[in-house]
């Protein structure tokens, strides 16, 4: 409530960062094993003490939990005279409802007054959002207090129709009705506690210390319901808030699907009880701490095992399967959590030991045995352990833990994992079996195992290192760390990326731009599923280590967002670090006009879109059609090493060419008397000078790259071609010759390599004008050597494959007319219809480009810039004077 939060600024012992509870996060250390028994007994073996005739804190369970106040409070001899232990938190403690009570709304005040006046099982069925009042109906819960009577200021109201059952168990939902009475049943009552502590509430220490009996502080509708007997009216604990709570758990249990809002509603009822200054924070957090032990009790207790198993079985058949129509109050998960972190500790900073192990009660596994139903007892507990409140609080280090419990952050799964977690989840069984979501920010040097079926969803900003394995059913990523820092292993699973939901290891990325990162390794088996769907341009995978590909990748393109032709990168990871191929791709959400096929880099993996339609004017100068999925061929050379990034364009040769008298493209077949290069592209002697000039002002450390080897398989024509201001590096010194070529770089390569002065434009195409290689295309589609879409587009940044550049070296030189090297090459992937198998024949004839393998070309396969200049260097050298000139650099 915002008025909370303006009053408890202004607390003297409580710092601004209290307002948020400052340890949601795991604790450091824990155990899952039983705590030592306490000297009353192990509260759910004894709960049954918590009555009047026992009357020490060593024989009544009750007490012994709750002892903790004592720390902060003694009791005296009545109800006004105990001794304050800790004056500075007991001050506060009354301090915040004052405050409070000054800044309460109208709104507050009814609220008040309802949780105040009605039964507390009818109060607690709003948790159950559009089902309360179909719940009301089929369980026969009612109430007379409809809302708040004119009169109420002096006349008291009670509510005579309902019972701590809370309903009718003759009814459709009668079993739960049944568990909700007998969790609250003859031992749940705070009224023994009351008369131990003997802790005034909160407006009679006000009239206390004012010396006045105005009861001030009270919702002025609530005063008729003060009692007259003090002395048997104590504050502490809340008995409302117990009641709240013991309710709201008992429906909790049988419909788990509401857990964390039946909880959030019980404490706006406890939080209710301090806006109405009949309770304190104190109060209300042993009304949760009680209540919390005493459920656990019931529900653990063997002679109510049919029972809690009935109820539940009768909730999910009979109410979940009705439609309701009940204002949900508790539908913001993020306020719901905000709320009910807030009241568990209400600013109160620790005064004891911050340090201590967090330990786990006897049985509270118990509590959330139907909202975890696929994890043992013992991982139940490792949950409780993970996620519990730090230690030195006030009140709550019992030393059980009740007090330490937040099982609003349990329901959310582990907040840390120790070891090996594994989680079989059986998607046939339904519910929680089937689909669960870890809200935690989960740390730990542990692993995550996945088994079975169903599908378990990630969404923390998780950091556990030991890794995640995937042997059945779907791990979804809803965060970009969903992951933690380990590797991934999937061997017969779906992981999918998502952001916004589904998946199989779904990566499903709320927020930001999607990417899901995998701080390891990423490997997949023959059986496993990648699912990635892709909303936006930086929806993708990102591996810190190396991927081995297998199974199937699916790419479901959702949210209306469709990219443009061309590649997009799927997956990156580290350069060089790559094995293995998907053996199947699936996609969805793309265009009927769409073809896509799987690309493999050092960097990573892509999926190259092809758009049907966009047939360019020259066949081979864009991405012809692809297969649409299935294993891809690999490139004969290494995979790049680094994102592309046009190089610096280099000044071409300054020798003039004399233009061609017909623009467009020459036919292929026509030879040249005096030389194997096309007349009307190439001016053979222009070419050769201007050659000559660039060879002439060459130094010897042009070509020299820090990360081409000498023994690389293209560092000589590389060295060459840089000499000659063909291509330049980068400016880190690097060439990246294993990096794909775009078109925009192929065409400037081509211009320079064979002379070609860029042209003034290339207005001719919408998507060049701002390119670096703007002029290079211009010039070359002057001359017919490339062409754009029908759409007006160039696509500049897309990248090309192996056949468009042999189709495109076809233009520039007649390949018909050049010697052969060796036997006319037949490749069993380039097929008779190919649309480049003429040009991909005659190239590889002439010893231009070579196959992957005698028998295969991989002509859809990007070109690395190595394999580029190899191209425009073998080509050059095809002339005898120019190789002449060449064999000197």
């Amino acid at each position: 409530m915002k008025q909370m939060l303006a009053v408890a600024l202004g607390f003297a012992i409580l710092s601004n960062t209290a307002l948020v509870h400052p340890a949601i996060a795991a604790p450091d250390s824990y155990t899952i094993e039983l705590p030592a028994a306490p000297a009353w007994g192990y509260f759910t073996d004894k709960y049954k003490t918590n009555q009047n005739e026992f009357t020490t804190v060593e024989t009544n369970a009750a007490y012994g939990t709750l002892s903790k106040f004592l720390e902060l409070w003694t009791p005296g001899s009545s109800w006004d005279q105990g001794t304050k232990l800790r004056a500075d938190v007991l001050d506060y403690n009354i301090q915040y409802v004052v405050d409070l009570a000054a800044a309460r709304t109208a709104a507050d005040e009814e609220m008040a007054y309802l949780v105040d006046r009605r039964g507390q099982t009818y109060g607690a069925t709003e948790g159950l959002g559009a089902l309360a009042d179909v719940y009301r109906t089929l369980s026969g819960t009612t109430t007379v207090i409809k809302d708040v009577p004119a009169d109420a200021t002096t006349v008291k109201y009670d509510d005579v129709g309902s019972t701590n059952k809370g309903g009718d168990s003759n009814s459709q939902l009668g079993k739960v009705v049944d568990l909700v009475g007998i969790v609250r049943g003859n031992f749940a009552s705070t009224n023994p506690s009351k008369g131990f502590f003997q802790y005034m509430r909160p407006y009679r220490w006000v009239n206390q210390q004012e010396g006045t009996n105005a009861n001030r502080i009270v919702v002025p509708t609530l005063v008729p319901a003060i009692s007259t007997t003090p002395e048997k009216d104590g504050g502490f604990p809340s008995g409302h808030t117990n009641a709240s709570y013991l309710a709201s758990l008992s429906l909790a249990y049988a419909v788990p699907e509401r857990y964390q809002e039946m909880l959030t509603r019980a404490s706006e009822m406890g939080d209710s009880r301090i806006v109405s200054g009949m309770h304190s924070p104190l109060d209300v957090m042993g009304g949760r701490m009680l209540a919390t032990a005493l459920a656990a009790a019931a529900l653990s207790d063997p002679a109510n095992a049919d029972l809690k198993k009935q109820a539940y079985e009768q909730a999910q058949n009979v109410l979940m399967k009705q439609t309701g129509t009940s204002e949900d109050r508790f539908a913001d998960y993020g306020k719901n959590k905000a709320d009910y972190f807030k009241r568990l500790t209400y600013g109160f900073q620790p005064i004891g030991d911050t340090t201590r192990a967090m330990v786990v009660p006897k049985n509270a596994e118990v509590l959330l045995e139907t909202r975890l139903p696929y994890l043992s007892g013992p991982q139940i507990r490792e949950v409780l352990a993970t996620t519990g409140l730090p230690s030195g609080y006030p009140l709550l280090d019992d030393p059980e833990g009740w007090g330490r419990l937040n099982l609003f952050e349990a329901a959310n799964g582990y907040g840390a994992f120790k070891s090996a977690v594994t989680v079989n989840m059986d998607a046939s069984l339904g519910g929680f079996h089937a689909e669960d979501l870890w809200r935690n920010d989960i740390s730990g040097a542990g692993s995550l195992i996945k088994r079975g079926s169903g599908r378990l969803s990630l969404s923390g900003a998780n950091t556990y290192g030991g890794g995640t394995q995937i042997e059945g059913g779907t791990v979804e990523a809803l965060s970009a760390s969903a992951f933690g820092t380990g590797s991934v292993v999937n061997n017969g699973g779906t992981v999918t990326e998502n952001v916004y939901g589904g998946g199989t290891v779904t990566a499903n990325v709320y927020g930001g731009s999607g990417k899901l990162t995998i701080g390891g390794n990423f490997s997949q088996s023959a059986n496993g599923t990648l699912e990635l769907n892709v909303t936006a341009p930086g929806d993708t995978l990102a591996v810190k280590g190396s991927v081995q590909a297998g199974g199937t990748l699916r790419v479901n393109f959702a949210n209306g967002y469709v990219p443009a032709a061309g590649d997009f990168t799927v997956i990156t990871q580290a350069p060089g670090l790559s094995s293995g191929r998907f053996d199947k791709l699936e996609t969805s959400g793309l265009p009927a006009n769409y073809t896509a096929a799987l690309g493999y880099r050092s960097e990573g993996i892509v999926l190259t879109l092809t758009d049907t339609t966009a047939v360019p004017s020259n066949p081979g100068t864009t991405n012809p059609p692809s297969s649409g999925g299935g294993t891809f061929t690999p490139a004969p050379t290494p995979a790049p090493t680094a994102p592309v990034t046009p190089p610096t364009p280099t000044t071409p040769p300054t020798v003039p060419v004399t233009p061609p008298t017909q623009p467009g493209a020459p036919d292929p077949q026509a030879p040249l008397p005096t030389s194997p290069f096309r007349s009307n592209v190439v001016d053979p002697a222009a070419l050769l000078q201007s050659l000559t000039q660039a060879a002439a002002g060459a130094s010897s450390a042009d070509g020299t790259f820090s990360d081409l080897p000498s023994g690389h398989w293209g560092s000589a024509s590389i060295a060459k071609a840089a000499k000659l201001g063909i291509v330049s590096g980068y400016a880190n010194g690097t060439f990246r010759p294993n990096a794909p070529v775009t078109r925009a770089e192929f065409t400037a390569m081509i211009a320079r390599g064979f002379g070609i002065q860029p042209a003034a434009s290339a207005a001719a195409f919408g998507d060049t004008r701002s390119s670096w290689a703007a002029g290079y295309i211009g010039a070359l589609s002057n001359l017919g050597v490339v062409a754009g879409y029908g759409d007006g587009s160039f696509k500049p940044n897309a990248t090309i494959s192996r056949a468009e550049m042999a189709a495109i070296i076809a233009r520039v030189v007649n390949l018909g007319a050049l010697p052969g090297t060796s036997a006319p090459a037949n490749f069993g992937d380039v097929r008779g219809d190919h649309w480049a198998a003429g040009v991909i024949k005659q190239a590889a004839s002439a010893g231009l480009l070579n196959g992957t393998s005698a028998s295969a070309f991989a002509p859809d396969q990007n070109a690395s810039r190595a394999e580029a200049i190899a191209l425009i260097v073998r080509t050059l050298e095809t002339d005898e004077s120019v190789k002449a000139l060449l064999a000197g650099l």
